[in-house]
């Protein structure tokens, strides 16, 4: 569960200094944000593929050891 927390701590840290950074140069909060997601909104089909595949695999060993380690508790 660290792990997932770290990772989701770091991406909104790194997505509102970057969101931050887009309104200090004068873009409104609505461009800031499409500037956010627009590497995401490019990527083919594989590409997407790959990355949810990754994701889940992710979330997925973090669960499975989370499960893991309830049962070695008790």
């Amino acid at each position: 569960m660290k792990i997932i927390g770290i990772s989701l701590l770091m991406m909104g840290c790194l997505m509102g200094f970057s969101l931050g950074i887009d309104i200090l140069q004068g873009f409104d909060v609505s461009q800031a944000l499409y500037n956010a997601v627009s590497p995401f909104r490019v990527m083919e089909v594989a590409e997407l593929f790959v990355l949810f595949s990754l994701l889940f695999l992710f979330f997925a060993e973090s669960l499975y050891l989370f499960i893991k380690k309830k049962k070695q508790s008790k």
